[in-house]
């Protein structure tokens, strides 16, 4: 069912081709016409090769261009292309045959000399042809580009999407595994009676406050992930007691650094959970240094012979997270040796914030 929005549409394409074909005609007039020839005999002159020229150019620009050339079927836009020019050539001849025997009745002489070179007549038939061709050629490829753009925008918007979905599942796996482990140190320590566990409590909520809510942001101060570092080690130090020595050495190049939140932490709980404990103590080394546009992050535990891998969640996870976040913009290097497992991560943040 056509709507008065389509009807008018339609009208008004109806009436710009019209329009186009009475500005063809008038064309032809004042092309062949010469000083000897009337206006009117030149005009039915055109009138009579009009027909030819309606029909061969929209067989090119509705079927030969659109249904060949566009996809890209040469052999066949070609072949089909001759076959529009033979019978298009046929046709234009019929119809100055008979212009002639209804305008000059055979007269040679007193012939249009315009209208007697076939070639000349070809021409201006074949340049109407020509230029319409190309312009809904232009059109068509306009309308492609057009598309293909509004597809690549959906395509672009979907993967971002997918990428988010799969960023939220991945915190999502990140967060229950970093309680747990934190829940059980506080569970030790209640069952103890420590004094310690108030101030645990208190750097246990300033982690889920960041857990919950600063997370949520694509990129965080780094001077945040560094205080979130510190009260981490401090509860796991409660855990440790004397078997726990870390060196953290941090050097902030720059406060206006940012990082994707809980990018480095898993790293530093995955050595807690998996370090081994030697000579009485679990050693930790954390190096941290964060420039305007670089950060170098390293951090190396003591390990054990029968240690022979640390993997768990939280380093598949990091590794799942750098590549969505820091695509080409990130080097990481495990080095698992019978003494010690080293983490050696290198990012550039320009472009990420």
């Amino acid at each position: 069912m056509f709507t008065n929005q389509v009807i008018i549409k339609k009208i008004g394409q109806v009436l710009l081709h019209l329009l186009f074909w009475a500005s063809v005609l008038f064309f032809y007039t004042y092309f062949f016409r010469t000083n000897s020839a009337s206006f009117n005999d030149t005009l039915l002159f055109s009138i009579f090769i009009m027909p030819t020229t309606i029909a061969t150019t929209y067989v090119s620009a509705y079927k030969l261009i659109p249904d060949y050339l566009i996809t890209k079927k040469y052999w066949q836009f070609g072949l089909y292309s001759l076959y529009t020019f033979i019978i298009s050539l046929y046709l234009l001849m019929v119809s100055i045959f008979f212009s002639l025997i209804y305008i000059s009745n055979f007269e040679y002489s007193a012939m249009n000399p315009a209208t007697k070179n076939i070639i000349f007549i070809a021409t201006a038939v074949y340049l109407v042809v020509v230029v319409v061709s190309a312009f809904k050629l232009l059109k068509l490829n306009l309308k492609q580009a057009s598309t293909t753009k509004i597809l690549e925008t959906k395509i672009l918007n979907t993967q971002l999407k997918l990428k988010e979905q799969e960023l939220n599942y991945l915190k999502t796996q990140i967060h229950p595994h970093f309680l747990f482990n934190t829940l059980n140190t506080m569970y030790g320590l209640a069952l103890k009676k420590a004094e310690q566990t108030p101030d645990m409590i208190l750097k246990l909520s300033n982690l889920l406050d960041y857990l919950l809510y600063q997370t949520e942001k694509p990129m965080v101060p780094i001077h945040e992930e560094i205080e979130h570092i510190k009260d981490y080690i401090a509860l796991e130090k409660m855990r440790f007691n004397d078997t726990l020595r870390v060196e953290i050495d941090v050097n902030l190049e720059s406060n206006t650094t940012t990082i994707a939140p809980m990018l480095l932490l898993p790293f530093i709980e995955n050595s807690f959970k998996h370090g081994s404990i030697k000579h009485g103590k679990l050693h930790i080394e954390i190096q941290l240094t964060a420039g305007l546009d670089t950060v170098h992050f390293r951090i190396k535990n003591s390990n054990s012979k029968n240690q022979t891998a640390q993997h768990g969640i939280g380093l598949d996870n990091i590794k799942k997270r750098l590549e969505l976040l820091y695509p080409n913009k990130h080097e990481l290097s495990i080095f698992n040796n019978e003494a010690t497992f080293e983490v050696d991560l290198n990012l550039k943040t320009v472009g990420n914030d």
